[in-house]
């Protein structure tokens, strides 16, 4: 088991902690349109602090657990890039002006993270006190895959998220963005701005991914300080990234597909662990590095295939995958 110190907590706290003030700075105090050669070497500087983190890790707990953090990551990032498909549905949705949009990603990873951070110690208790809750893990996972996969050509549909049908019921909301103002006065009223719902559109989508992808990482890693560290740096270079793909994701048209398949990989990996402890030590369960090689297998596979039928087809366009099929009137439209 991993023990990690007081003051190993601090400082990976602190360092993820300045992290997200580096992008706050970035995408609120500074709002402007981002470049493709900002975005690529922002995107290169947090996979880079990612790679140094787990190599300084490994190289301290041992290579063990290293393996478990680049799984827990790889897992993370590759359905961080499901989140930013929603991400463009809803700036898209929104007309979102484009200088507006690192203010709206930046406040949308951090309510990510602090969602995560609530689920991690929650997932952490369950499979302490409960073994069976493995088993319920992986039954939610699996579950899961076959939804995303069976509407693995769909998008979520932004007009049925409750929080920003309320939204739109109950508050005043200005017809402009009101020079990217949440909340501003309009006559002496105050009123919330498209932005305010933007990220309550952003923020309720993030508690939909936390619940899928806590039990994913759970499924490669018992340990919570991993957990928490993987879905970290997953997330802090999400901003960048974002803006580095955006114009490459309708090209990725199997993602959803692949992560169904890791999806269901990593549910009945977590099914095998729950039989094997539970039921009989003869109940084969799967080790990391075969994880790993399985999860790094799929993606590029994924990429690769998605890639040649873009190139083959260029009307195909990929989908973020919704866990429901549209309302049959969204369809016919």
């Amino acid at each position: 088991m991993l023990e990690v110190t007081a003051l190993g907590w601090t400082l990976t706290i602190g360092v993820i902690v300045a992290l997200l003030a580096l992008d706050l700075t970035l995408g609120v105090l500074r709002p402007h349109v981002v470049g493709f050669r900002e975005a690529a070497g922002w995107s290169i500087f947090y996979i880079g602090v990612a790679i140094a983190f787990g190599l300084v890790f490994a190289s301290v707990a041992g290579w063990g657990f290293g393996a478990e953090y680049f799984a827990g990551y790889i897992v993370e990032k590759s359905l961080s890039v499901d989140n930013l498909f929603v991400f463009v549905i809803i700036m898209s949705s929104f007309a979102v002006p484009e200088r507006y949009q690192q203010e709206v990603l930046t406040f949308g990873i951090i309510i990510a993270l602090v969602l995560r951070v609530i689920f991690i110690v929650l997932g952490a208790t369950l499979l302490n006190l409960f073994s069976f809750m493995f088993l319920i893990f992986g039954l939610i996972l699996i579950f899961t895959a076959v939804q995303l996969y069976r509407h693995r050509d769909e998008d979520p549909s932004i007009d049925d998220n409750a929080l920003v049908k309320a939204g739109r019921r109950f508050l005043p909301v200005t017809e402009d963005y009101v020079d990217g103002k949440m909340i501003t006065r309009v006559d002496g009223r105050r009123m919330v701005t498209p932005l305010f719902l933007v990220l309550l559109a952003i923020g309720s989508t993030d508690i939909l991914f936390a619940l899928d992808s806590i039990p994913a990482v759970f499924g490669v890693t018992e340990e919570a300080y991993i957990v928490f560290v993987a879905n970290a740096f997953a997330l802090l270079g999400l901003r960048a990234l974002f803006f580095l793909v955006k114009g490459l994701l309708d090209r990725l048209v199997y993602l959803s597909t692949g992560l169904a398949v890791i999806l269901a990989f990593i549910g009945v990996k977590l099914i095998l662990h729950w039989a094997h402890k539970a039921l009989s030590t003869s109940v084969p369960e799967v080790g990391t590095p075969v994880s790993l090689a399985v999860i790094v297998g799929i993606l590029v596979i994924t990429t690769v295939a998605s890639l040649i039928k873009s190139s083959r087809d260029p009307s195909k366009k990929a989908h973020a995958g919704s866990l429901r099929a549209q309302r049959e009137d969204d369809q016919k439209r």
